[in-house]
């Protein structure tokens, strides 16, 4: 398998060379060249499959023979070491839980799966050193921060926007140690990820092999495949349409499950939920791409202006958004409506939605009225823990605390402040 760059202006490269790059030379996000379906028969049989299995097969041919099957599985195995429950929330409507893995965030699995990924590149070379340059809005960080502790020949530099995060959130990024060192952005998010993407196109920075651990990097983004695998094989015997709702910031996930329909997954519909960001949202109304600086809000995670995965997803429809819409809708909502929509689930099933799912929720709700006989899936992307301080003051509830949160709670914060790009460069040395 090749990757060309979506900027076109850039030669064709590895799986390999896509995954150390992060980046091509032209500014470009890569992107495979073929997208081949998977049998009939895999989805025919897909609830008789582990989903170590059903991973495996949807993403062998993005790998190639560029790491051996048998390593490809273990790093799999590795990789989905937890589980994906689908919650049912109210006749029709489902909260498929991704947030059971170390960091309690869905972007566990591409952060362990890049994380493998590199150490197997790296198996030969103990000389080697590659610095994951990583911009997060929120559970990114985390998820990277304990993807790649430890990890031999890799260097972890994380961004993350002054008090635009939350307290846990923040932790999981700033105490670990080891591989692992924390910068905080007098900024917004758009800032910290303007920074990476400068860094990465710096020659001066050449020595230190940066590469990226944000969804821009393929190694990060298409595992994200495999929810919507999951969320299928759960629900594929009640034989009815699937719209599936996702909580949406910089796009990577729900591009994923894109790219999942491509390989000849079932789903119907597509939402990409978004808080008061609303980029997407006002493309679909005026037909225009036409970003604006991110605004801060109870989802934070959400809160990117410009979302670099959106490119990709205008290639995979081929920039027409009369295909677009056959398959793809995308709504804006607002603080007030997103604690309501927390209130409203709590009271009808007993379910604690954080601010990032019920935003997924309240996407699927108002999709699912064009589809009235359709089932619906709202990603669960974070625990609500998490965001405690919202959670609790909105529905009232005292959270348990999670063993992997519990953790980080009494260790001390280690960041360094920084207000410009060069002062990133400074640090990088």
């Amino acid at each position: 398998m090749k990757y060309y760059s979506l900027n076109h202006k850039a030669p064709k490269v590895s799986f390999q060379q896509a995954v150390v790059d992060g980046l091509a030379p032209d500014k470009g996000l890569y992107f495979p060249e073929r997208i081949t379906p998977l049998s009939a028969d895999f989805f025919a049989s897909i609830g008789q499959k582990s989903n170590v299995e059903i991973a495996f097969e949807a993403i062998r041919q993005f790998v190639g023979d560029e790491i051996p099957e048998n390593e490809l599985k273990r790093i799999i195995d590795e990789t989905l070491s937890f589980d994906f429950p689908l919650v049912k929330v109210e006749d029709n409507v489902f909260s498929l839980e991704l947030f059971h893995g170390p960091t309690m965030a869905f972007k566990d699995v591409g952060a362990r799966f890049m994380a493998r990924c590199l150490a197997y590149f790296n198996r030969n070379n103990p000389t080697q050193k590659n610095t994951v340059l990583v911009a997060t809005s929120g559970d990114t960080g985390g998820a990277v921060a304990s993807g790649f502790l430890g990890v031999s020949g890799v260097d972890v530099v994380i961004l993350y926007p002054s008090g635009k995060v939350s307290d846990i959130q923040e932790r999981q990024l700033t105490t670990l140690g080891q591989n692992i060192r924390a910068l905080e952005v007098d900024g917004v998010f758009d800032d910290c990820q303007a920074m990476v993407k400068k860094a990465f196109l710096d020659e001066s920075l050449s020595h230190k092999n940066l590469t990226s651990a944000n969804s821009i990097n393929i190694a990060r983004w298409l595992p994200q495949m495999f929810y919507f695998f999951f969320a299928y094989k759960q629900l594929a015997a009640q034989n009815k349409p699937l719209i599936v709702s996702c909580p949406s910031g910089n796009f990577g996930n729900i591009c994923a499950g894109i790219m999942a329909k491509r390989l000849g997954l079932p789903i119907a519909h597509f939402v990409a939920s978004t808080n008061a960001n609303d980029t997407v949202p006002r493309f679909f109304e005026h037909g225009k791409y036409d970003p604006k600086s991110s605004v801060a809000t109870i989802s934070n995670a959400m809160d990117v202006g410009n979302p670099s995965n959106f490119i990709r997803i205008q290639e995979l429809y081929g920039n027409d958004l009369a295909e677009f819409e056959k398959d793809f809708s995308s709504y804006s909502f607002s603080d007030e409506q997103t604690k309501a929509a927390m209130k409203q689930i709590h009271q009808h099933s007993g379910y604690v939605a954080e601010p990032h799912g019920a935003v997924g929720y309240l996407g699927l709700k108002k999709e699912l009225g064009n589809h009235p006989d359709a089932v619906g899936v709202f990603l669960e992307t974070a625990h609500p823990i998490k965001f405690d301080a919202i959670v609790e003051n909105t529905l009232k509830v005292k959270l348990e605390i999670p063993e992997q949160i519990k953790g980080v709670l009494d260790k001390e914060k280690v960041r360094t402040k920084i207000k410009t790009y060069e002062d990133l460069k400074d640090f990088l040395g």
